[in-house]
């Protein structure tokens, strides 16, 4: 079953500082319908302006991963972690048993990224931090994995049954992924038109996926998304 979600049935938040789409119930967004998919539980798409971002605040038990699409950020944490995360660099926090983070644009100019919460696969975990960097040609015409706790080498290590792909394909390639079961695929289409199992994507869009077994992906025109395989 492929669920289609459009883009303008986002959730899109303007705060003046900050311009979101929540793609799950998250802070004043309340849906009892719209809670998680899978085990991933956050899908939030912010763009921060320049010289504003998120005060100290905590979290627990949650794998945190964010992905800085443009610009760049600055972390601090309760782990003593002082990082900046740039474009095409992807970061995760093992929040497990209680963590503390700030996270700022000390830039001059608008940063975008993705940040995708994952249940952890155990409570009482000791926080962890993980970075990495990439280049862009990685993911081009292929799914390349950026966070994994699927033991796949060269990513950002997160504790829990999942990928996040990120992929960049040219007009009428093609992609196969084989969707097991009981497993719950997500994607989100950042920019461009994809057909998947006969079904149209455009960008921002999301589709929802479960029981499907194995997909084809095709680029209508250009296009980039982002893939996360989680345990249903």
């Amino acid at each position: 079953m492929i669920q289609i979600i459009d883009r303008d049935q986002r959730h899109y938040n303007d705060l003046g500082w900050l311009k979101t789409y929540w793609l799950f119930s998250f802070s004043d967004y309340r849906d009892p319908e719209n809670l998680q998919f899978g085990q991933l539980r956050v899908f939030n798409d912010d763009v921060v302006a320049p010289g504003t971002g998120f005060s100290t605040h905590p979290h627990r038990e949650m794998e945190i991963i964010t992905i800085v699409l443009e610009g760049e950020i600055t972390h601090e944490d309760s782990m003593g972690n002082k990082r900046v995360i740039k474009a095409d660099e992807v970061q995760c926090m093992t929040a497990g048993t209680g963590i503390t983070h700030s996270e700022f644009n000390r830039s001059d100019d608008p940063l975008h990224l993705y940040q995708i919460w994952i249940f952890p696969e155990q409570r009482g975990l000791e926080p962890a931090y993980d970075q990495k960097s990439y280049e862009p040609s990685s993911w081009d015409n292929v799914l390349y994995p950026l966070a994994s706790g699927q033991g796949l080498p060269g990513t950002v290590t997160i504790h829990a049954d999942a990928t996040v792909y990120r992929a960049a394909l040219d007009q009428g390639r093609v992609l196969h992924f084989e969707a097991s079961e009981g497993r719950a695929v997500f994607m989100y289409l950042k920019s461009g038109s994809l057909r998947v199992n006969g079904r149209q994507l455009q960008d921002g869009g999301q589709a929802r996926i479960q029981n499907e077994g194995a997909l084809n992906m095709e680029a209508l025109d250009r296009c980039e998304f982002i893939l996360i395989d989680t345990p249903t």
